[in-house]
């Protein structure tokens, strides 16, 4: 049975602690939905009705479009070990860039990384757990580190070249502003 509310129990944020991934899902007014893995060491629980995550060069820059056009989001964090859970936060998201005033507040509480493309800050305003039971059992082997190596091999210059090729607009043609 689904259980509601307002904001992450202390429990509840000790699971998402222990989640080595998490998906976020948006979608503007129109086109299409955006549903992505995130990993890494990219997950900060400021409060229980804030969280913020690294959003680091990727292919794409779909999530970024979203919630600069209306700010909907969902973040789903899975139980692949243990208990079964599935817990879902909804709310409402901004993209922080490094010319925003809060950027260097916010990235100094995350690992250097090169590849940092913006800090995804999600209001919280409902929590909701379900069984999981569906969901299959895996194991945890190891973080991938191709993202990690790709971004220093190719160093701030070098990720900028890839914002301005491949991160200016989204999938329905809409400008990130990745590059103001």
């Amino acid at each position: 049975m689904a259980q509601r509310a307002p904001e992450l129990s202390d429990k509840l944020q000790e699971f998402i602690l222990k989640q080595k991934m998490f998906f976020v899902a948006t979608a503007g007014s129109e086109g299409r939905i955006n549903l992505s893995p995130k990993g890494l060491d990219t997950l900060r629980i400021l409060d229980k009705n804030r969280v913020v995550w690294l959003n680091l060069t990727g292919s794409g820059n779909e999530t970024s479009v979203h919630v600069q056009e209306n700010g909907r989001i969902t973040m789903m964090f899975c139980a692949f070990e243990g208990g079964a859970l599935i817990l879902r936060l909804y709310g409402q998201a901004r993209a922080i860039h490094s010319r925003n005033a809060e950027w260097q507040t916010l990235i100094d509480l995350f690992p250097p990384n090169v590849g940092a493309r913006q800090i995804i800050d999600v209001s919280v305003d409902l929590v909701q757990s379900s069984c999981g039971t569906g969901v299959p059992l895996f194991d945890y082997v190891s973080d991938r580190d191709q993202l990690v190596r790709s971004a220093e091999m190719k160093g701030e210059d070098g990720i900028r070249a890839y914002w301005r090729e491949r991160n200016q607009t989204s999938l329905d043609g809409k400008p990130t502003h990745i590059i103001d």
